[in-house]
């Protein structure tokens, strides 16, 4: 399954621009006085602007599966990595046979690269912005993460994430090269203490050859 694009908020547009494309160093696909699309890897992430926007989102980007220390060194002096619960800086998620780091943008969206071993994506070139792959996650909050999940499966032909426990508080649609992680309101997002909230997200995704669009 793969996320194509990702439509969310933002309530500052001018400094999400300078963020991705100055940060993080991506192309900017189009621009517009409320908005701003940009190319992340195979995917697209937009923003729209709503000045009273608030509130945060949650979304991964894959890397390379070989590559999590070189972002890490690239991540100096640009980003300032989350620490975990002992003071380290990746997360090891032995059932998902991944490792991830987790920052955040200038809007406080909590992001994440992940590096997944069981991908078939091993790069040579030293890592840049050119490394990011695509989007691999995006969080989606429900009061019933169980019952989404099984509307999704049933509407739209999608699976329950083979590698993760799906529960009543944390349910993963799709596979490893794009997720849809669906949480209960209010659970922290990991690795924050910040609780989750209901943000209005657009969502195509592409799944066996067809494409779907969801709208949360």
């Amino acid at each position: 399954m793969k996320l194509e694009h990702i439509q969310i908020q933002t309530n500052n547009i001018k400094e999400t621009e300078l963020f991705y494309k100055d940060t993080l160093g991506l192309s900017i696909l189009e621009k517009k006085s409320n908005s701003i699309t940009i190319k992340a890897g195979d995917s697209v992430l937009k923003f729209i602007e709503n000045t009273d926007f608030d509130s945060i989102y949650h979304f991964a980007f894959n890397i390379p599966e070989n590559k999590l220390e070189e972002a890490i060194n690239w991540c100096t002096n640009k980003i300032d990595l989350i620490l975990i619960e002992d003071k380290r800086i990746i997360a090891n998620f032995e059932t998902w046979n991944a490792n991830a780091i987790y920052f955040y943008d200038n809007n406080g969206n909590l992001l994440e690269f992940i590096a997944r071993h069981d991908l078939d994506n091993f790069q040579i070139k030293e890592f840049s912005s050119k490394s990011i792959l695509n989007i691999s996650e995006i969080g989606i909050v429900h009061e019933d993460p169980m019952e989404l999940g099984e509307q999704l499966i049933t509407n739209h032909d999608l699976l329950f994430f083979e590698k993760n426990y799906n529960s009543e508080n944390f349910a993963a649609i799709g596979d490893d090269e794009g997720l849809l992680i669906i949480v209960k309101p209010n659970r922290n997002w990991y690795p924050t203490q910040t609780p989750s909230k209901s943000n209005k997200t657009e969502i195509i995704i592409e799944n066996k050859g067809t494409k779907i669009e969801l709208d949360f």
